[in-house]
């Protein structure tokens, strides 16, 4: 049978996260150098849970030392690496070439010095509530839910916990703050889960700011 979530968690939760930072990027790390998707990995938990590091080395070296054997494949107790775009014969020394580079990181105190996100993994783990907002209210379906992008912002406010809201307001700000060009806003609300344009004539950024302001404003004020 299937691992329990609580197995799941306490064996293989952060060996979980750093497979998934490898979503949509390569497997190109070389004992020489982490790479773009480790670097990302590195960069935000360095930043937000700095003890889950540990966690990842020794989860990453025990499944690499002791990959599921023949009983735990057939019962189904066990993680399934995702397809990283390598062969087979290579994953173990591939595990083990991540653990080095995260002890390496915990040992030397080296950390990915601060920067905008550059995966999609990081996108949605430094802007959690931003990507469940984007991608929950402005799907391709939002012009068929809504009648516009204001009442879709509104919607969230009223149906969302204010805590939320607020920490939303938070992300909002912080993205902002980073200054990016306005193609590089574009990709962000894009990773972030938008799917549709910003209502005309803002562009991403001014859309964002105009967003924060709608979300901050004391309730009754909104419209």
């Amino acid at each position: 049978m299937p691992l329990s979530p609580f197995e799941h968690d306490r064996r293989y939760g952060e060996l979980d996260q750093v497979m998934r930072a490898y979503l949509g990027q390569p497997a190109d790390d070389t004992p020489e150098q982490a790479g773009q998707a480790l670097t990302a990995y590195l960069r935000h938990t360095w930043h937000s849970r700095p003890w889950a590091l540990a966690v990842a080395e020794r989860q990453l070296r025990e499944y690499a030392d002791n990959p599921p054997g023949r009983l735990r494949l057939r019962l189904g107790e066990f993680y399934a690496i995702p397809d990283v775009g390598l062969p087979q014969g290579e994953i173990q020394s591939w595990l083990r070439c991540l653990a080095d580079h995260i002890r390496a990181s915990i040992e030397t105190g080296e950390v990915p010095a601060p920067a905008p996100p550059v995966t999609h993994w990081e996108w949605h783990a430094r802007f959690p509530e931003l990507g469940q907002f984007l991608g929950g209210w402005f799907s391709q379906d939002m012009p068929d839910e809504f009648d516009d992008h204001h009442a879709a912002v509104e919607d969230y406010r009223h149906s969302t916990d204010p805590q939320l809201v607020a920490r939303l307001v938070g992300e909002l700000q912080e993205l902002l703050a980073l200054e990016l060009d306005e193609s590089d806003y574009a990709l962000a609300v894009a990773e972030l889960g938008m799917e549709v344009d910003p209502p005309a004539p803002y562009s991403p950024s001014g859309w964002l700011a105009l967003l924060t302001g709608q979300l901050a404003a004391p309730a009754g004020d909104e419209d």
